[in-house]
């Protein structure tokens, strides 16, 4: 006991320095002597190689299974289109991102590299980071918000038992944003998230398939009560079409670019989680899973909105607010459970879609001194509570389309890592030249790929001012018709910089980059120039057998 005090005691008086909290440097890193790495940048384990298929199919139930997604057919309904657009939308829209989902998930399930060292391949050493701190500032915010949704849910659980938690008086002023009662429920919520967070990704895929299990019963449940409640499913069936013509086909292009948008992050960063895949097989079958999730949870939204028009009103499109009319015994035993759906899911969400993320951005930014676990610990922290959620939450809805808006800059993001993949390198990679600053894929002394630059910039300028009058619409009416490109940012912003940075590299290659076949290890006995060389001989040898007299 003595030594293991002595022990805690050394380590707390090392951490007062800088150095003490550098990481221990593994054997196994590529990087340069002085290049800092750890073992959450470097090419995952063979021990840590341990999703399936099914975990991929767990995992997606985690990841779209969340009040976000029931709620999803209300902004299409709302701007004037009916059911049966957002049915479409929803449908397409998620088959049009799982294109990003397969190119840029085999990236991670064949190299087994995590996304930021993945963008060193297309955007240079440096030029990466811009990639690296585009996705993490994405997923701080999005976890902010998604740990907002899960203290609401919260709220309703503990109400369930006892229902004078919502008559805690109110301390705290009224332009912060947020109630003492909605504080206490953010604090439980974020106390029972965080050790959960915690948990290495390799070991998370017994948890999505309890989430799976937990969201679709509970989702069913509440379907079956409200349609019993309601009679029948409603009227939203019926509703007639609130714009036509001209303006409705471009609602319809603009709500399927926003379902795409919204998977914009993943799109971009799903070799953090196809690393740990044993095969690259469970990759494909994203382009069932993602539109099937979706259109489920989609359609239970539509249809429990429907009969909340016929029992309470009005039409009530959160799931949440829903269980906040249950009242009696059996009632706030319904509450509850569908507070605790919701606050698993809103967990598996920021596990599966952006703390783990983010801690992948910034330990690999940081590699010296931030590993997974510190790095969730840091984004937890700053988007729990430095970045105050219930003000993103409550203040002005331009923040909101701003934060849409980012999916502008992710969509070239995942369009050069596809490219660069299959069509530039076509899927030969020099693993270990990914880990050196001064390796292959430098490009130029300042680590910048001036052909991903100028896709980047063909990409995103563009759709600019429709970004700026979504955020401010009063400025709608001077740019004209650029909103409309706006409407489809995702087609355009990942179409345009896929084209371009292929045609660049088409006719001004970067020659130093490219080899004959994937170099995995510094240790393999053959590399890949002299497999190249080795195949040349050995076709030389057999012309010189065929053509030889008998």
């Amino acid at each position: 006991m003595s030594r293991r005090i002595s022990a805690i005691k050394a380590d707390l008086k090392s951490k007062t320095t800088k150095e003490g909290w550098a990481l221990p440097r593994p054997t196994s890193s590529f990087a340069d002597p002085g290049v800092w790495t750890n073992i959450d940048c470097d090419v995952t384990p063979l021990d840590r190689r341990t999703w399936s298929a099914w975990t991929m199919f767990g995992y997606w139930f985690s990841d779209a299974l969340n009040a976000q997604s029931w709620m999803a057919p209300a902004s299409i309904i709302a701007i004037g289109l009916t059911w049966r657009e957002a049915v479409v939308c929803i449908i397409f829209g998620s088959l049009v991102c799982t294109v990003p989902l397969v190119l840029n998930g085999m990236v991670g399930a064949r190299l087994h590299i995590p996304f930021p060292v993945a963008m060193r391949a297309s955007f240079g050493w440096y030029f990466s980071r811009f990639a690296v701190v585009t996705r993490a500032i994405t997923a701080l915010f999005w976890h902010a918000i998604q740990t907002y949704t899960g203290s609401t849910a919260m709220t309703q659980m503990i109400r369930a038992i006892w229902p004078s938690y919502l008559d805690i008086p109110n301390h705290i002023p009224e332009s912060v944003g947020i109630t003492t009662q909605g504080m206490v429920s953010h604090l439980i919520f974020w106390t029972i998230q965080f050790p959960i967070l915690l948990i290495p990704p390799h070991k998370l895929k017994w948890f999505f398939v309890a989430k799976s299990v937990l969201v679709v019963t509970t989702s069913i449940a509440v379907v079956i009560t409200m349609t019993s409640k309601a009679g029948g499913t409603g009227d939203i069936w019926n509703l007639p079409y609130g714009v036509d013509g001209s303006a409705r086909s471009w609602l319809i292009l603009s709500s399927l670019s926003s379902i795409t948008g919204g998977w914009a992050t993943m799109a971009t960063n799903i070799p953090d989680f196809t690393r740990y895949l044993k095969t690259d097989k469970g990759v494909y079958y994203q382009v069932l899973f993602l539109p099937a999730i979706q259109l489920m949870l989609g359609l239970f939204g539509i249809i429990c909105c429907s009969a909340s028009k016929v029992v309470y009103g009005k039409y009530i499109w959160d799931p949440l607010e829903i269980a906040s009319h249950w009242d009696g015994p059996s009632g706030r035993a319904g509450a509850f459970f569908v507070g605790l759906c919701w606050v698993v899911a809103q967990i598996g969400t920021n596990l599966s879609a952006n703390v783990i993320s983010c801690a992948n951005d910034i330990c690999c930014l940081f590699p010296k001194y931030v590993n997974i676990k510190r790095g969730v610990v840091f984004a937890t922290i700053t988007a729990a509570w430095i970045m105050q959620p219930w003000k993103i939450i409550h203040s002005a809805q331009s923040l909101l389309a701003f934060m849409a808006g980012l999916g502008i800059f992710l969509a070239p993001i995942a369009a050069l890592l596809s490219a660069d993949f299959w069509v530039v390198h076509k899927h030969k990679y020099d693993v270990p030249g990914l880990y050196r600053a001064h390796g292959r894929y430098r490009y130029n002394k300042y680590g910048t790929n001036w052909r991903a630059a100028i896709a980047v910039l063909v990409s995103v300028v563009p759709n600019l001012p429709g970004m700026a009058a979504s955020v401010n619409p009063s400025i709608a009416g001077k740019i004209g018709d650029a909103d409309k490109l706006y409407f489809m940012f995702y087609f355009w912003g990942y179409t345009s910089a896929f084209v371009v940075y292929v045609a660049l590299n088409y006719f001004w290659p970067a020659p130093e980059t490219h080899i004959s076949a994937t170099i995995y290890d510094d240790g393999d006995i053959i590399s890949a120039e002299e497999r190249a060389d080795s195949d040349v001989a050995e076709d030389k040898k057999g012309l010189e057998v065929e053509t030889s007299p008998v």
